[in-house]
């Protein structure tokens, strides 16, 4: 009996049908018996027979494909930085993603996390818990200046809701010179100086802000993260958050996780646990494309039940 490895942790938690849909299909389902995301010597120990696989955010570099049995990955996600995809087309492994499924559940929390930094809503909810009446001045994010870098499927979406808000809405993405929407496209130099918020929906793991471009940001700005751990550099947003020249922000991705790192000393700071698209609605449409593209491209690759 064929088998299929499911990488992501919390796959088939919110509905087993996905998983159920493999094994209808006539294969032999093996769960990540670890609880976390796979290293790459978990992946080797795993994968020996192993010819579909429904992929998380494991490292799948040339060694790894290399040294497999795949014929199929299906990406429960967007992103595909973690797949060498020149060494995957190499090896005739087909690769596929659910690019559309996380927009809206994505898109909603980064807007959630924009009105609770600017509201002050975490803190004041740990003042009145601890038995305080303790009121905070917010701020409203009609006329905010928000810049959304990475103009894909989910910064698009959280453009359109900005603009609801009546916020002036920048995107950044060097594949986009103009947009069919009432917003401004500039380059990361030119907005950033304008920017009370700036939301990261980019792709890839390359570096976008860095120390000097936090320096460039005015005092007083947030910084969002929900795409991928990389985007920020870390240590550089300590610096800035002890020099208080940023106000705070929101951390969803991380470099490493799960995330026990400097970043948990700031108050000012909003963190959730890769949740972006951990809803009941995009795990349930998304796993479920996962499994279908799965299906789909081992039949084409000849491994019909």
């Amino acid at each position: 009996m064929p088998r299929i490895l499911i990488g992501p942790s919390s796959f088939g938690v919110v509905d087993i049908a996905p998983v159920q849909r493999l094994r209808d299909a006539g294969f032999d389902v093996l769960q990540n018996p670890f609880g976390r995301k796979l290293s790459t010597e978990e992946l080797m120990e795993l994968l020996p027979g192993v010819t579909g696989l429904v992929a998380g955010l494991e490292p799948l570099g040339r060694t790894v494909l290399e040294q497999s049995e795949l014929r199929a990955i299906s990406r429960c996600g967007v992103g595909m930085s973690n797949v060498d995809l020149d060494a995957a087309r190499r090896l005739g492994i087909a690769v596929r993603n659910t690019p559309d499924a996380p927009t809206t559940a994505v898109a909603e929390l980064t807007i959630a996390a924009i009105l609770a930094l600017l509201r002050q809503v975490v803190p004041m909810n740990t003042e009145l818990h601890g038995g305080q009446w303790t009121r905070f001045a917010g701020a409203q994010l009609e006329g905010k200046t928000v810049v959304v870098v990475g103009f894909g499927r989910v910064g698009r979406r959280v453009a359109q809701l900005l603009l609801a808000f009546g916020s002036h809405v920048i995107a950044v993405d060097p594949q986009v010179d103009h947009a069919d929407l009432p917003i401004e496209v500039a380059t990361l130099a030119d907005a950033l100086p304008r920017a009370d918020i700036v939301t990261l929906h980019a792709s890839g793991e390359a570096t976008i802000l860095g120390r000097s471009e936090l320096l460039r940001l005015k005092g007083g700005a947030f910084v969002l993260n929900s795409g991928r751990g990389g985007l920020i550099d870390e240590e550089a947003l300590c610096e800035a958050l002890d020099s208080g020249h940023l106000a705070g922000g929101w951390i969803d991705t991380f470099r490493d996780e799960p995330y026990n790192g400097p970043l948990t000393r700031y108050p000012q700071l909003l963190l959730t646990p890769h949740i972006g698209s951990l809803t009941v609605e995009c795990r349930r449409r998304m796993e479920m494309e996962a499994v279908e593209n799965l299906l789909e491209a081992l039949e084409h690759a000849g491994d019909r039940i």
